[in-house]
């Protein structure tokens, strides 16, 4: 973001204000979230994620769920994981769950039926490659958790014996460690295909995700412990925030591209003739967005604005941890 708003404005100082800006908003809602996701995830007490992508969704979680639960018969479907493994059996597992939307992406890109039957190995690759991600992706953050878990402990340990005042605080930690939640890789190979076929259609949109798709599992670790895992609930929530990120992308373009361009890092060149350029996982960020058009569209006042809403989440934050005590 910072980069962004230095050549949109050429003014370092806006640059380091909106940085500063967004980080403050980041790290209050890490707070925020932490109760719910240390209740949530296994074995993640004393750990937030104060990552600004993952917390732009936060909003269009709360919002969204509010309106779903609001909807007769949406708010008594029920449908996670655990609850798919005990209704289904084997069915239910990650990894046969994996082998049938892989199978299923893989026809898709078919153009008749000649050409399913005629592709049938490739289909059934795509399925197994899928089906072993989504199986072996929570045993490797498993290992994640177990080594990074013990250093947590210690520096907790250690800020608190110093500082009596900060009992109770939540060190920041990778998204990666949660990412392989089995509602978090169902809902994310669903989401991709259907991204996809919206990113071409939707009227006004410009940018195709492609390897930004990567970061999709990205999108949901603060979300889940809002749906409760519910599957049906998290791929509204990813979908509708996919939707509004795609213009998000779109209208930061110019700007991303013009950072990527002007950055002349070794391995980093725009192609002659190419338009633009973005990230998904960052430039489709409902905070960065908005920062950055307060910042750089709005000028004084919008800045002013940003830094009332980072003073205000302060405040709020410094409240609720008092009264925490």
């Amino acid at each position: 973001l910072g980069a962004m708003v230095f050549f949109a404005t050429g003014s370092l100082a806006w640059a380091f204000y909106a940085a500063i800006v967004l980080y403050v908003i980041t790290l209050c809602m890490a707070d925020f979230t932490a109760k719910g996701f240390q209740s949530y995830y296994k074995d993640m007490d004393g750990i937030s994620i104060p990552q600004p992508f993952c917390q732009s969704f936060t909003p269009f979680a709360v919002a969204i769920c509010w309106v779903l639960d609001r909807i007769p018969g949406f708010s008594k479907l029920d449908i996670d994981a655990e609850g798919m493994k005990k209704k289904f059996g084997p069915l239910g597992e990650p990894l046969f769950l994996g082998l049938l939307i892989g199978c299923g992406i893989g026809a898709l890109r078919c153009d008749s039926w000649k050409a399913v039957v005629d592709s049938i190995p490739s289909i059934l690759k795509l399925g197994v490659t899928v089906g072993a991600v989504m199986e072996l992706i929570p045993r490797i953050t498993a290992l994640f958790i177990e080594g990074l878990k013990p250093i947590c402990e210690q520096s907790r340990s250690f800020i608190e014996k110093r500082f009596s005042g900060l009992k109770g605080l939540s060190i920041g930690m990778s998204p990666a460690l949660v990412i392989g939640h089995p509602t978090t890789l169902v809902v994310s190979i669903l989401l991709i295909p259907v991204i996809l076929f919206l990113s071409v259609f939707l009227p006004g949109n410009k940018f195709l995700p492609l390897a930004s798709l990567a970061g999709m599992f990205y999108l949901f670790p603060c979300v889940l412990p809002i749906t409760k895992g519910n599957v049906p609930k998290t791929f509204v929530i990813g979908l509708v925030a996919l939707i509004a990120g795609l213009f998000f992308v779109t209208d930061l373009t110019p700007a991303f591209t013009k950072a990527i361009a002007v950055a002349d890092c070794d391995g980093i060149a725009v192609p002659e003739g190419f338009e633009g350029g973005a990230a998904l996982d960052f430039a489709s960020a409902l905070w960065c967005w908005s920062i950055y058009h307060l910042t750089v569209t709005l000028k004084w006042i919008g800045a002013v604005l940003a830094g009332l809403l980072a003073v205000g989440m302060c405040a709020v934050n410094f409240v609720r941890i008092r009264r925490a005590k």
